[in-house]
């Protein structure tokens, strides 16, 4: 339900300028921390919801939240053809299961914070016959980031957009730059300075670039310098790439098939490279980092949980690795100086962070893409059985609720001044809150 624009001039206009309280994917800093206080432990579909929003379309993106506004990312799909889709996916070079569109149309959606009223549904884009993406999968995985009134939106090759919160008015996309993704669309942008810094590693070619936040203009485009697998399935990849100050200067941490990168973000050189040792692709995790150390998952092949130590060195080196349990979509978290991560099974693993070494490696139950969050002394993880467990920080391992809510979830939490941001297959959710 498009709006005129010159609503958007009343219902938005208390949009402040102000940093966003969920600026992006995992959160303020990109690593999966919120400083909500008094998130309500026990909830359910009847019990403790303070709203529930359907949302049209479909999408994974994590909800972006700045003042009395909700953001979220979603694709309208049209389905092709039964004998058109079998003509197209004769150059399908995997066997996964995929969905095949005559057309999606790629949509941001604003939802009142308040009273969980959907205010605006605005197409951002629209694609004719669109890659295939893997049914698991959505069009519109990608988290959108919020900065100054503007929602900047990224659909892989589909193309980017950035849309004036204040008015509604696009203003303006680039789909110039593709790869060719085989499972769709999964890696979010990231802001740094007045650059967009987005991954693009198909089976086809790999790169990094980045946009001028202001135009949208390409400001640089790099290739990816390491030696790739033959196959082109295992080339892919969907990381999502991280702003570390290292040794006093910022770089930007990319993970890619077979490798993890270091750019300047001003100019898109490489800075260094690490390989993983082993087989490592399609990963879907962004990493996170402290003052000397970056962790992250090689995801498929030869999955493991890396711990790349930097302070001090020119190139990063590899401390440690753990092969057991490491997840190939949910990303880390750390706090405490301890890091958490579960696998897509379920497999909730805690482990030094200097060290590697495991405290526990205990059965959450149910099975996982979406990354956990660390609020209110608690880790928070969400289940593709729309199950949302409750463990508490420490060393040892507890179970502290479980709470189901109808369908699945594949966004990554939210959490905003006492309010838990939920996203399933059909709808988002506000969880407590005043």
């Amino acid at each position: 339900m498009t709006r005129a624009l010159f609503l958007f001039a009343t219902v938005l206009a208390a949009t402040s300028s102000k940093a966003a309280d969920w600026p992006e994917w995992r959160g303020p800093g990109g690593q999966g921390i919120a400083d909500a206080k008094g998130l309500p432990v026990t909830f359910s579909e009847t019990s403790g919801i303070t709203w529930r929003a359907a949302l049209p379309g479909r999408g994974h993106s994590t909800p972006v939240i700045s003042g009395p506004h909700v953001w979220l990312t979603s694709a309208v799909e049209k389905a092709a053809d039964p004998a058109e889709a079998e003509r197209r996916l004769k150059a399908n070079t995997g066997d996964q299961p995929v969905t095949v569109l005559a057309s999606v149309s790629l949509r941001a959606l604003c939802v009142d914070l308040g009273s969980g009223r959907l205010l605006h549904d605005i197409e951002l884009l629209n694609v004719g016959e669109p890659q295939w993406a893997h049914q698991l999968n959505s069009y519109a995985s990608p988290s959108p980031i919020l900065e100054d009134g503007r929602l900047h939106a990224h659909f892989g090759s589909f193309g980017t957009a950035c849309l004036d919160t204040a008015t509604g008015r696009v203003l303006w996309t680039n789909q110039e730059l593709r790869v060719m993704h085989e499972n769709g669309p999964g890696s979010s942008p990231v802001l740094w300075e007045n650059l967009l810094i987005i991954h693009f590693d198909g089976s086809d070619t790999q790169f990094i670039a980045a946009l001028d936040k202001d135009t949208g203009r390409v400001a640089w485009k790099t290739p990816r310098s390491g030696e790739m697998d033959p196959r082109p399935q295992q080339r892919k990849a969907y990381g999502t790439p991280l702003i570390v100050e290292m040794n006093g200067k910022p770089v930007v941490v990319s993970p890619a098939a077979n490798w993890i990168y270091g750019y300047e973000p001003a100019t898109g050189r490489e800075l260094w490279k690490v390989a993983y040792d082993g087989l490592g692709f399609s990963m879907s995790v962004r990493p996170v980092a402290d003052a000397e150390r970056v962790y992250f998952s090689t995801s498929y092949g030869k999955s493991q949980v890396i711990a790349l130590r930097y302070a001090g060195l020119e190139t990063p080196e590899i401390a440690w690795r753990v092969t057991k349990n490491a997840p190939k979509m949910s990303s880390p978290v750390l706090a405490g100086g301890l890091l958490y991560f579960v696998d897509d099974g379920g497999i909730l693993t805690c482990v030094d962070a200097a060290t590697g070494v495991d405290f526990y490696r205990e059965r959450l139950g149910g099975k996982y893409s979406a990354s956990p969050i660390v609020a209110d002394g608690r880790l928070w993880f969400a289940s593709r059985e729309g199950v949302v467990t409750v463990v508490p920080l420490g060393r040892e391992f507890r179970i502290e609720s479980q709470n189901t809510l109808d369908g699945p979830i594949m966004a990554s939490p939210a959490a905003v001044d006492g309010a838990l941001y939920l996203r399933t297959d059909a709808a988002l959710y506000r969880v407590g809150g005043k």
